[in-house]
């Protein structure tokens, strides 16, 4: 139970020259609150506390509050039942025990309306404060439920409360993702995360719905940051004591996320979901194949969105047995220069090679794709080549008949080439026809390693084939830190005629002079 530190100093004790610091007062006047119900109307002082326009006398009056409240809650001494108005408070045959608990009772309430509030505050110290006051309160409310329980109920779980924190969280006006970051602790909880799901699920229409404003990122955030368990036998943490299980668990988030999707999303969202598709989506689904539309519309979009979509779209190819005809035509059409360039070439040359590996392609197929990745690699970045080169002559290993593309002579020549880039459909393009002299080409290159690479193709290629999982994410830099670091390195050749002036070459005519008129 989180408390605020007891202070020694009463406020009966202070003379008129003590000068009493909010701390002290909201301290002091706390312990009087719980030492005698005759301080009870401290309660407003305390309260007042809570809307200071100062940082520290917020946070202060939040750990005086959330000690009150927690140990009222725990001796019982708050209202239990259907709360009557405040101003029927007022005379009737009741008890003075039953009107200070009643009275107690809607300041507490009073208390939680502030600390919703606070969670839009400018101040993330505030934020954050209440917000872990809220969840305190979620928690001994479990404990002491505030309610009349049915007797078929085995506990009491605050919904109400855990709903209008999740409101406040989803706020249409504040982007809310550093203090979901640390509502990410209270949803390691099975019972947070289930009634938080369920809280979602009921508001995500409303936020959706919005043409403007911040909600759509904050409910993506907080639905990423929701884990489920691997195993239902790993649900062991929850925030109120019970006995059993929370039903539902996975039908629930399959359906916060089928409700999620269901909406126009913008594309950065897109591939924010699809970067965790694959791997915290699906295999906490029951059927995913109700996931194979918005994967397909995903994979149709192109560019990056379509590389990503390639993750969860293999899950359901090879562990769904999921048919989709013109799959290979697509990820032939990916195969454009900006795929050497984009932030998740990895993963997507990783992908191709798994889908690429099977011997039971037709041979055309096979050779469009290494064709293609030869026409591309004219024009890519040196540390692409050390991955690509090898990738073609795995492709060709697993299917021997494309070997026709590196023993043709005749189809050496550029002018000659058969083969059609233009063309979208592999099996159009004529790519049996042609041959690698983009490879022969790249035996030229300027830096050695790529030149060393691209001879591969003179000799017979082995049955083994060549390991390209670390060259996958190989960048510029580390391949210039590797060749610095050479131990043959001793000079590195930087120009072919070493300048003798500043802006003029070796044969003593100026660059400027070429290139430029003084007149």
């Amino acid at each position: 139970m989180a408390a605020s530190r007891r202070c020694n100093v009463s406020s009966e004790n202070l003379t008129v020259n003590d000068v009493k610091t909010p701390k002290i007062d909201i301290n002091g006047k706390v312990d009087l609150i719980i030492q005698s119900k005759k301080h009870a109307n401290d309660v407003f002082d305390v309260l007042e506390y809570l809307q200071s326009e100062k940082e520290k006398n917020v946070v202060c009056a939040i750990d005086g509050c959330t000690k009150l409240f927690s140990t009222l809650l725990e001796r019982g001494e708050l209202y239990v039942g259907q709360l009557p108005k405040e101003e029927l408070l007022i005379g009737g045959d009741r008890s003075a025990d039953e009107k200070y608990c009643m009275f107690m009772r809607h300041r507490y309430n009073g208390c939680l309306e502030l600390l919703l509030e606070h969670i839009s505050h400018e101040s993330y110290q505030i934020k954050e404060s209440a917000l872990c006051a809220l969840m305190q309160f979620a928690s001994m409310e479990g404990k002491f439920p505030l309610q009349d329980l049915d007797w078929s109920e085995h506990y009491s779980f605050p919904r109400e409360l855990i709903q209008a924190v999740v409101e406040r969280l989803l706020s249409q006006e504040e982007d809310m993702a550093l203090l979901i970051s640390r509502f990410q602790e209270y949803l390691d909880m099975e019972d947070v995360r289930y009634y938080v799901m369920s809280s979602v699920r009921e508001n995500v229409g409303r936020v959706m719905d919005k043409t403007k404003g911040v909600s759509p990122n904050n409910v993506f955030t907080l639905l990423s940051n929701i884990n489920m368990p691997s195993q239902e036998s790993e649900l062991t943490n929850y925030l109120v004591k019970q006995e059993g299980q929370p039903a539902e668990h996975k039908r629930t988030f399959e359906r916060l996320w089928l409700g999620f999707l269901k909406y126009k999303l913008p594309s950065s969202m897109y591939k924010k979901v699809l970067v965790i598709l694959h791997d915290s989506i699906l295999p906490h689904i029951s059927n995913p194949t109700v996931m194979i539309d918005f994967l397909t519309a995903a994979y149709d979009v192109g560019g990056a969105i379509s590389l990503l979509a390639l993750n969860g779209l293999f899950v359901l190819i090879h562990q769904h047995n999921l048919d989709y005809p013109d799959f290979y035509k697509k990820l032939y059409s990916l195969l454009e220069p900006s795929v050497f360039h984009v932030k998740y070439r990895a993963r997507f040359f990783h992908l191709a090679n798994l889908f690429l590996s099977s011997t039971h392609l037709p041979v055309y197929l096979v050779a469009a794709f290494a064709k293609r990745l030869s026409r591309l690699a004219l024009t890519a970045p040196p540390a692409v080549l050390l991955m690509v080169l090898p990738f073609i002559c795995n492709l060709i290993r697993r299917h021997p008949a494309c070997r026709v593309l590196i023993h043709r002579p005749s189809g050496a020549d550029a002018c000659d080439d058969p083969y059609l880039m233009e063309e979208e459909d592999p099996s159009q393009c004529h790519a049996l026809e042609s041959s690698l002299w983009e490879i022969q080409t790249l035996q030229k290159h300027y830096h050695p390693d790529v030149a060393t690479a691209a001879m591969a193709i003179n000799k017979p290629l082995s049955q083994q084939e060549d390991a390209i999982s670390e060259l996958l994410e190989l960048s510029t830099y580390e391949l210039m830190e590797r060749d610095l670091k050479h131990k043959q390195s001793k000079t590195v050749p930087l120009e072919f005629d070493p300048a003798t002036q500043l802006l003029q070459g070796s044969g003593g005519v100026g660059v400027l002079g070429l290139n430029f008129s003084l007149e």
